[in-house]
């Protein structure tokens, strides 16, 4: 059995810097805003810039805004697709690559969501770093995630790193 140089696949090598699944949001409402505040802020009373319309109207912000975590997707509908799996069931042998870790998150905020606004999502494999760890050859893919509202400013994106061993 020959040993792995590399676990990036022609696959990867076409998808850099590529975007795709692109999803766009209901439009989002101050109902939605609210709920979302009560739930994360549960069990006490959420800032009121998320729900009184009338004190967001005071602010900088001029109206009632949604908490950074806010999620506009929060609520789709499901494409009946079934959900990815990550690595082997119990029982099974994994390939070497096969083995996923998740290595953090970071996300950039930009334009705050806010009543109306409808969002469009787009995700990329922006760059990729290969090291040899305890585990032996080891792959860090970075997904890039960017969220643009209908004005086409930048909402947020999200870099998401995963660990294949």
């Amino acid at each position: 059995m020959s040993e792995l140089t590399t676990l990036v696949t022609p696959e990867m090598e076409a998808l850099k810097g590529v975007w795709v699944d692109e999803e766009v949001s209901y439009p989002v409402s101050a109902s939605d805003i609210r709920k979302w505040a009560i739930a994360v802020y549960w069990d006490k009373t959420p800032p009121r810039i998320f729900w009184d319309q009338e004190y967001a109207a005071t602010t900088k912000w001029g109206g009632i805004i949604a908490p950074e975590d806010f999620n506009p997707f929060a609520w789709a509908v499901p494409d009946g697709s079934p959900p990815e799996l990550a690595g082997a069931l119990p029982g099974q042998d994994v390939e070497k690559g096969g083995n996923i870790l998740n290595g953090g998150i970071v996300d950039t905020f930009g334009a705050k969501i806010r009543p109306g606004d409808v969002i469009t999502s787009r995700t990329r494999l922006s760059h990729w770093e290969e090291r040899t760890g305890r585990h032996g050859l080891t792959l860090y893919t970075y997904n890039e995630i960017e969220w643009r509202n209908q004005r086409d400013e930048h909402v947020k994106t999200r870099v998401l790193t995963l660990i294949r061993y």
